[in-house]
Order: structure tokens, then sequence, then C-alpha cells
């Protein structure tokens, strides 16, 4: 981290949109490129009355799945993007609650949530709750970052990455950050 801090200067994330249109994105943007994700998303939000940057459980409730389908959405996601607004909408997500909640507690009541798995919900940790001290081992960016930064470029187990992340607590989120900048100088951004 020395080194990483002085080459990078100091990073900012900012928080976007609200926690159900993040979550939103998130699902529509798995498995496909970055460029496919926007394109599929712009589709999918045309479709809803509300501004892309703040969509409505009850608006993605409203939509026939046929029609969600049309804007290039599987099946699969479609039923996942259903799921997440259904949680939302019924109150079982603690919304107003998460400030409060421990990381853990909230990575538990997202992934109840059918096509959100541990690294989206980390993801959402750093990336709209800014969360600092979140370590996503699940990350293939940070595995390669430490075995580049820290291993010489051998690879690096789940293990051995928690070992050298316990040194960046209480900020292992901005660690990752700056392990992710060393392997890529755009800014990680989601």
């Amino acid at each position: 981290m020395r080194k990483l801090i002085p080459q990078f200067g100091e990073g900012r994330l900012q928080s976007r949109g609200d926690a159900f249109t993040t979550l939103a994105r998130s699902i529509v943007g798995q498995q496909i490129s970055v460029k496919a994700a926007q394109s599929v998303w712009e589709r999918f939000a045309a479709l809803l009355p509300e501004a892309s940057h703040r969509l409505k459980p009850a608006s993605v409730l409203a939509l026939a799945t046929a029609d969600a389908r049309g804007a290039g959405l599987s099946a699969r996601k479609v039923e996942y993007l259903f799921d997440l607004a259904q949680h939302f909408e019924s109150g079982s997500v603690h919304v107003r609650q998460w400030q409060q909640m421990d990381d853990e507690a909230i990575i538990e009541e997202l992934v109840a949530i059918r096509g959100i798995g541990r690294w989206t919900a980390e993801m959402f940790l750093i990336f709209h709750l800014m969360r600092p001290n979140v370590l996503p081992l699940d990350d293939l960016g940070l595995l390669k970052g430490i075995s580049v930064n820290y291993f010489s470029g051998e690879p690096v187990s789940r293990a051995e990455a928690r070992e050298v992340g316990e040194a960046w607590a209480p900020y292992r989120s901005v660690a990752t950050w700056y392990l992710w900048r060393s392997l890529d100088p755009l800014p990680v951004d989601y």
C-alpha cells in the first residue's frame, strides 16, 4: 500500500442511485459486457415510467414478463429482477436500517434474493453503502492485485489474501480499490 497510494493519489468513491436501482443494474449486467449491459439497461428502463436512475419496485412488478424479455433480458434475469422487486416491495429487506446494520447482516439479507450472491452484496456494500472495511475475497481483481503487489505474480489463495488484508483493517475497501487501480488505472465504479 505504501507504494500504491502515492502512485494513484486520493481516490473517491461516490454512491450513485438508490439501493433498488443499484441492485437491479447489477443483475442486468451479470455475465455480459459493460457495453451490452448498458444497452439492455436502457431498453429495460425505457419500459418504466420513472427515470432510469431511480426505478420503483412496483413499476418492475407491473411489467409483463414478455416486455422485460423484449428488452434483451434472459428469462432468469427477469425472474431475478421480479424477485428483487418483490423483496423491496414487501419490506423483507430493511433498507432504512442498513446504515445501522453490520456488513454480514446486510449480506445475509441480500443473498436471500435470487440472483444476488456474496460478491454482488460486497460490491453493493463498497459502492453503494460506502462501507470502508469490506474485503471481497471472491473478487478476481483483488486476488490478482494481491498476487502482483505482494507475491511477485504468484497465484494467491483466499486464505493468503485474507491474511494480507488483515493489515488493512479498518479500511479494507480502500485497499481493495487501490489494488484494482494497480491493475487498471481507470477508477472502478459500479
